[in-house]
């Protein structure tokens, strides 16, 4: 069975820091990524990779049982109805982690889920409305 959506890019990654500031003039000083977004509350800084984006957040965020320094990747996928895509997710027996909700990415607010890989990795799907065919 084919997923109800298209894949179509990469969103953004969230890395985990123990040396946030210094991961942040490492990425904008040494790679040439520019802030774009910071959320204080959480400890969230935002850079902007070309068409995607790329997260730091403060390692004492890590959930119990996380893997090393990678919170999670998002995938931009285009649909019309995020809950189709719930369904035949959850038809493959793949977790789905909470509820649909409103999240920042590459290209700004957007509905998304949460699901766990085979290897227990957290991925977002990030909703990107189809393109209009001729």
């Amino acid at each position: 069975m084919k997923p109800p959506f298209k894949t179509a890019e990469l969103d953004h990654l969230v890395l985990r820091c123990r040396d946030q500031a210094g991961m942040l003039a490492f990425y904008t000083d040494v790679i040439g990524l520019s802030e774009e977004r910071r959320v204080d509350s959480i400890g969230l800084i935002q850079l902007r990779a070309g068409s995607g984006m790329l997260d730091l957040i403060p390692a004492a965020e890590r959930p119990a049982g996380a893997a090393r320094d990678l919170d999670h990747f998002c995938l931009g996928v285009e649909i019309a109805d995020l809950r189709s895509a719930i369904d035949y997710l959850r038809g493959r027996g793949v977790e789905v982690v909470g509820e649909p909700a409103t999240r920042y990415g590459a290209r700004g607010l957007g509905l998304s889920i949460y699901i766990r890989d085979p290897e227990g990795n957290l991925v977002e799907l990030k909703q990107i409305r189809p393109r209009a065919t001729s």
